[in-house]
């Protein structure tokens, strides 16, 4: 059914379509919205049978959902930026207990300063946690992918983030298309735990493993998200022959076949690069998008096939490694790896500042000329980054004299500049 509606409201239906029996949740900017509408479709009675459990942290809501999904209950809860590192240590469990937790994680900067606005960084700080990562590039994507999640999570018996950009995504207004309650019924079967906590025959869950097995159960976490590899590209089809949509998969590529130039990239931003690649083609130039769905579990062989006929591959970042660069970079050059290619890290938008088509535009004129650095960051005001950095160097303090401090930042803004 086509609606004009809230991208937060369209992904609480889309989860209620899909029956959860507990919801969990603290609520946090930019992902409030989703959890008030499942809290309200649980008190009218249009969710039933469903409990929703208003909890006093964020990570009191992943042990809420560790709890009934140990025993039995198909469970969701969401979570944003610093919300989701409060619920790190449970989140960790979650994925090591084998749970399929589903969590919508609506992007958004980490502190300190503070900031409410769009990046990625706070699920790319979890990236090694176990939980498979998917991105939705759009509000109908985003409730496709839920729907997707829960069989995906139910089938592999692991939990999975969606991950929808905030406020881009969560607030936006669009047509969207909510799937009938009867189609999402036939798509996704009821639950049946692989695991459950029964008083009837009592196990126990969560004990201490010792040095002698340790690495073996992170192993078998590591074989279940490469059993996921597989499992999402089918599930994707699963979905698009009974929906007619193609959502999800591991990886998108648009004007990819004879592209010299590819531009990697996560969520929302891939809207605004596919019109930034029309434009550059009208005008002659050879330029491809390739659009990743999976973060985890990372789509190596996908990626590698995709990106290898290219001369040049741009990573374009929402987030950021301090004092290295590029997160998606580092494994999209693990997957090139021995392929003779020019390879360039864009940081934007970090803290949801606009990555706008002119500044796409300049920036793959450089990278099609090969000029571009290695570590590029978009719209960058390095005015203001050189003036700290020399009013750092000339105030006194404990530690280096002021001269050395001067000859570094010396040594930084003829490097960065």
């Amino acid at each position: 059914m086509l609606k004009q509606t809230e991208g937060s409201h369209a992904v609480a239906e889309a989860v209620a379509l899909c029956r959860p029996e507990v919801i969990c949740a603290y609520p946090i900017s930019p992902q409030t919205h989703i959890v008030e509408g499942l809290g309200e479709l649980v008190k009218n009675g249009s969710l039933q049978p469903c409990e929703f459990i208003n909890v006093e942290s964020e990570f009191s809501a992943m042990s809420v959902a560790i709890g009934s999904s140990a025993a039995g209950a198909r469970t969701y809860t969401a979570t944003a930026s610093q919300g989701l590192l409060f619920m790190a240590e449970a989140v960790y469990n979650a994925s090591g207990l084998g749970l399929p937790i589903v969590m919508t994680v609506a992007n958004r900067a980490i502190g300190a300063p503070i900031n409410i606005w769009n990046d990625h960084s706070d699920s790319m700080s979890q990236r090694d946690c176990g939980w498979i990562q998917l991105f939705a590039q759009s509000n109908q994507e985003a409730v496709d992918l839920h729907i997707q999640a829960f069989k995906l999570a139910e089938e592999l018996s692991m939990p999975v983030m969606v991950c929808m950009d905030g406020f881009i995504l969560t607030h936006a207004y669009e047509r969207i298309d909510i799937p009938e309650q009867a189609d999402v019924d036939a798509f996704l079967p009821p639950y049946e735990p692989r695991q459950v906590l029964d008083p009837a025959e009592p196990v126990s869950i969560g004990a201490m493993v010792g040095p002698e097995a340790f690495m073996e159960v992170r192993y078998l976490a590591h074989a279940k998200q490469l059993m996921a590899l597989d499992a999402i590209p089918r599930i994707a089809a699963e979905f698009k022959e009974r929906f007619g949509r193609d959502s999800g998969g591991l990886v998108r590529g648009y004007r990819c076949e004879d592209a010299e130039t590819i531009v990697v990239a996560l969520g929302s931003v891939l809207g605004t690069l596919q019109d930034t690649v029309d434009e550059l083609r009208d005008a002659g130039h050879a330029v491809g998008v390739l659009g990743m769905h999976s973060f985890r579990p990372f789509p190596l062989s996908a990626v590698r096939e995709a990106l290898q006929k290219a001369k040049r591959v741009v990573v374009l970042e929402k987030s950021f490694s301090v004092g290295l660069g590029g997160v998606v970079s580092t494994d999209v050059r693990m997957a090139l790896s021995g392929l003779q290619l020019h390879g360039y890290t864009v940081v934007a938008g970090l803290g949801g500042r606009a990555i706008t088509k002119a500044s796409l535009t300049t920036m793959l004129h450089q990278a099609m000329t090969d000029a571009l650095e290695p570590l590029t960051f978009l719209d960058l005001d390095w005015g203001m980054v050189n003036r700290q950095l020399q009013r750092e160097a000339q105030t006194r303090r404990s530690g280096p004299i002021a001269e050395n401090l001067l000859r570094d930042v010396g040594a930084v803004a003829s490097k960065v500049s």
